[in-house]
């Protein structure tokens, strides 16, 4: 197990690398196709001290959970079904939910080395369990702790937030900014205006590159409401296509826990079409009438992890205040590269939160199933011998 943050990532990137210069069957598997092109990029910039075997291009290697199970990237199944690898590093590691990481090691040899990789203090899976946690928790495997650190204003807030204190920091140049509202209709306002305007005419990042972060779906600045109110500003139409016009950004669910930003690029008898990541997608109409399309302006903390962008936009207000917690503060303030602006209208229950209420609890046996078989295998280990 390898825990780091951002910065981090460097250093699986640099293990894969090394690992294919030998000539091993090495990938890495990430969350989102944000994170695949993140770990490419490393990998890539890597290349010239370790040429990637079998491949011309490094960035090979990097492929996303999803599509490595299904045979669409990776290096594909062996006769016997099992994947055709000799290392794999899972990046993004906190957002593996118990059915997927089943799945994933069910498909593994028993001489294939898997590496976890991910942030401790990141919100955990959308779906069931708490993987990652439970298998540091429980000292299951070796751990591998990155001193890496995040730089800049962001990187210090965040690593803050991630022992509990929510700090001030220097932002000379507009990394982080806060901006106080009085009550939800004015978190909305300057949400709009934020993304629509004072963002891309002070740092010169876009509207479609800008999220929207807020904590739930319903209320008065919840997705639903920020997402109509950024389409009227950013692309109002009818909505012909189930609510959707060309051009709208959307979240796209394939599956029950997984979320893909997109953009709508038209529709017709197959379906709502999208553009996600540069892959072209079709929403059957039953799909699109059952909810599986979200607008995507603005999403929850849950649908942004393991995605960043140049800036975000994270929105608290004052009816947010019982669903705050340190992870959900630390997975949002993180989502942006450049630049975090925080509508805030919860006051003291924002540094509250990260102090006092660390993560939000879940049932699990997996950590003590996983101490309970490291205490077996050690008592086995001298009859073995």
């Amino acid at each position: 197990a390898h825990t780091g943050a951002e910065a981090a990532r460097a250093e699986p990137a640099a293990l894969i690398a090394a690992a294919r210069s030998l000539g091993l069957r090495a990938f890495g598997a990430t969350h989102t196709e944000n994170g695949r092109r993140r770990l490419a990029a490393h990998l890539t910039e890597i290349a010239p001290a370790a040429p990637a075997a079998g491949s011309a291009d490094p960035a090979a290697a990097a492929v996303t959970v999803s599509g490595l199970l299904s045979g669409q990237e990776g290096p594909g199944r062996d006769t016997e079904g099992a994947l055709a690898l000799d290392l794999l590093v899972v990046l993004d590691a906190p957002q593996l939910d118990l059915e997927t990481a089943a799945l994933l090691v069910e498909s593994l040899t028993d001489g294939t080395r898997l590496v976890l990789s991910g942030d401790p203090g990141v919100l955990w899976s959308a779906g069931p369990g708490r993987l990652f946690a439970d298998l540091l928790a429980a000292r299951f495997c070796p751990q591998v702790a990155s001193r890496t650190p995040d730089f800049g204003p962001i990187g210090e807030l965040v690593s803050g937030i991630g022992i509990g204190e929510l700090s001030q920091v220097e932002a000379p140049g507009k990394e982080v900014v806060i901006v106080p509202v009085r009550d939800a209709r004015e978190a909305v306002h300057r949400t709009v205006q934020l993304v629509a305007d004072s963002v891309p005419r002070a740092l010169g990042v876009p509207a479609d590159r800008t999220q929207v972060i807020t904590v739930g779906h319903g209320g008065a600045a919840g997705t639903r409401a920020l997402n109509a109110a950024l389409k009227e500003r950013l692309n109002p139409g009818p909505g012909r296509f189930g609510g959707f016009d060309p051009g709208d950004r959307v979240a796209y669910a394939p599956a029950p826990g997984r979320t893909v930003p997109g953009t709508v690029t038209g529709a017709d008898a197959a379906g709502l079409r999208l553009d996600c990541d540069g892959s072209a997608v079709v929403v059957p109409r039953e799909q699109v009438g059952a909810g599986a399309v979200r607008h995507g302006w603005a999403l929850t903390a849950h649908q942004a992890a393991g995605t960043r962008w140049p800036a975000a936009v994270v929105v608290v207000p004052g009816d947010a205040a019982g669903g705050l917690t340190r992870a959900w503060v630390y997975t949002a303030f993180s989502r942006g590269e450049r630049h975090l602006s925080v509508v805030q209208g919860v006051d003291q229950a924002l540094p509250r939160a990260v102090a006092e209420v660390p993560v939000k609890e879940r049932t699990t046996r997996l950590r003590t199933l996983l101490q309970l078989q490291s205490v077996q295998t050690a008592q086995d280990a001298p009859a073995a011998g």
